[in-house]
């Protein structure tokens, strides 16, 4: 079981940026498609970004595409969410997750992907 800590998150004026980092314990990070989601008050969880393994090919949500950027360092064990130009329809528990085997050509974005999650890091943003 990988376990994930999540760090970075805040408070954040509209237009402004954070970055949010996840570590990961465990041997299997290298091998295993990372991803981002949040969830609002009162909302679903909802996809946010995935990075694959395999050749670190990003997938993102319509609504952050071109304003976040995900990434990875495997010798860190850590995935990171570069957060541009926020709004306040960001605001959310962002989690970070790792994904179970994922076809190589295929893009994790669904929640029952995923088999270990974070506990979550708060981002607030205020317009």
């Amino acid at each position: 079981q990988v376990q994930l800590v999540e760090s970075g998150g805040g408070l954040v004026q509209t237009g402004g940026s954070l970055r949010l980092s996840c570590l990961a314990s465990g041997r299997t990070f290298d091998t295993s498609d990372m991803g981002w989601f949040r969830q609002a008050p009162g909302k679903e969880r909802e996809f946010v970004a995935t990075i694959k393994s395999s050749d670190g090919t990003a997938h993102y949500a319509s609504s952050v595409e071109g304003r976040f950027t995900i990434s990875r360092d495997n010798a860190k064990n850590t995935v990171y969410l570069q957060m541009n130009n926020v709004k306040p329809e960001d605001t959310a528990v962002y989690y970070c997750a790792s994904a179970g085997p994922v076809p190589r050509t295929y893009y994790a974005a669904l929640p029952r992907m995923y088999g270990s999650w974070g506990q979550g890091t708060q981002v607030t943003v205020s317009s």
